[in-house]
């Protein structure tokens, strides 16, 4: 088929949509999808780091939308944090979204692959962490790290992107005080910002693939609804586990990326 300029065969779109729908699992759960579904995207010959980059946020906002309306129904975040923490975000993204294709990735890897060593040690060190919500500040203290967190992995995520919600979730609850199931659901709303901070980047450079996009895409809001689903049904716990399955894939992944 062709998409945008690039030709994709169809068995390559049936895998696309496989890695759609296990993304869209993974982040509604805990974040990191763009684990599965960019390095998915970058194996379609012909296609170019920036637009598997725009196409993966295309998916990707699709999916989170989906799942944080789903968080919103049953867990009822506090909008009072994740909305000021979202905007901050969203301007985040784009500026990162910018600079993405000036920028080398290969210079923030090594730096990105010790901060998830220290996530994943820090998490395994302290078992009760992310249990139950017992925030470190109220007031304008909290808002301020709220929108530093924002700003600082919105930033990211326009840049490179796997991993986003892995480390929005990590800063909720290590850094913020939240449980993992509500650092979750804020998780989500403010990734859909981020999404769409770096998707309004990239649409106007013409870098998304629509047509592969929307089709990666409806399989993520697949994954995402039923992922979302079971994180809310089986509760922080389960979320934990998820939380560092995905993180010691992401430093297996970025590990690989720096020594090769």
């Amino acid at each position: 088929m062709i998409s945008g300029g690039v030709d994709v065969a169809v068995g390559t779109v049936v895998l696309l949509v496989l890695a759609g729908f296990l993304a869209g699992w993974i982040d509604a759960v805990v974040g990191g999808g763009g684990l599965v579904q960019l390095p998915a995207l970058l194996l379609v010959p012909g296609l170019s780091p920036v637009q598997a980059l725009a196409t993966n946020k295309l998916a990707g906002i699709m999916g989170t939308s989906v799942s944080a309306v789903t968080y919103y129904r049953r867990v009822h975040p506090d909008l009072r944090t994740a909305g000021p923490m979202a905007l901050a975000a969203l301007a985040g993204a784009a500026g990162g979204a910018v600079l993405a294709s000036s920028l080398p990735p290969a210079v923030f890897r090594p730096v990105i692959l010790v901060a998830l060593v220290a996530v994943a040690v820090y998490t395994v060190a302290r078992p009760s962490l992310g249990r139950a919500t017992d925030l470190r500040w109220a007031g304008r203290r909290h808002l301020g790290a709220a929108l530093g967190l924002g700003l600082g992995i919105g930033f990211y995520d326009g840049l490179l992107g796997p991993g986003t919600g892995t480390f929005l979730v990590i800063g909720l609850v290590a850094v913020l005080g939240y449980a993992f199931l509500e650092a979750s659901a804020k998780a989500k709303i403010v990734n859909a910002a981020t999404n769409l901070g770096a998707l309004a980047v990239f649409s106007a450079q013409g870098a998304p693939l629509w047509k592969l996009g929307l089709m990666v895409g409806a399989a993520n809001i697949a994954g995402s609804y039923l992922g979302a689903r079971m994180a809310v049904a089986k509760g922080s716990a389960f979320v934990r586990v998820v939380f560092m399955v995905v993180v010691g894939g992401l430093i297996l992944r970025l590990g690989w990326d720096v020594l090769a």
